[in-house]
C-alpha cells in the first residue's frame, strides 16, 4: 500500500515538472511590448532630470532597461558590475557609488 502511494506521488511530481517545462511562453511580440514599456518609463525619468543611468553598478539581473550588446533590457545583465549595464539612480549620485569593480560611471564602462 505505501508503495502505491509513493508511486502516485512520484508520478504527481513528475508531471507537475514535465508541465512547467513545457507551458508556453510569452509571445516574443508581448515581451517587446513590455521592454518598449520599460524603456520608455526610463527614459521619460532620465529626461526629467531626477535619475541619471549609472553603468557598473547593476547586479547580476538586476539592471535597469539596456544593457548593451548581448542583453536586451531589465534584468538582462549577465554578471554583477557589468560595465555596459546600468541602474537609474539619483541624479549626481553616480560616480560616488563604490563597487568592488570601481566606482560608477555616467558611460558605459569595458
Amino acid at each position: 500500500m505505501a508503495d502505491s502511494k509513493i508511486t502516485t506521488l512520484v508520478v504527481s511530481a513528475f508531471a507537475t515538472a514535465l508541465a512547467a517545462m513545457t507551458a508556453t511562453p510569452a509571445s516574443a511580440q508581448e515581451f517587446t511590448a513590455a521592454q518598449k514599456k520599460i524603456q520608455a518609463e526610463h527614459t521619460a525619468l532620465v529626461k526629467s532630470g531626477k535619475v541619471e543611468p549609472c553603468f557598473g553598478t547593476a547586479l547580476k539581473g538586476q539592471n535597469d532597461c539596456y544593457a548593451g550588446a548581448g542583453t536586451t533590457c531589465a534584468g538582462t545583465s549577465t554578471a554583477d558590475y557589468q560595465g555596459n549595464a546600468f541602474k537609474l539612480v539619483p541624479k549626481g549620485s553616480c560616480t560616488t557609488i563604490s563597487t568592488p569593480s570601481g566606482t560608477g560611471s555616467l558611460s558605459p564602462k569595458t
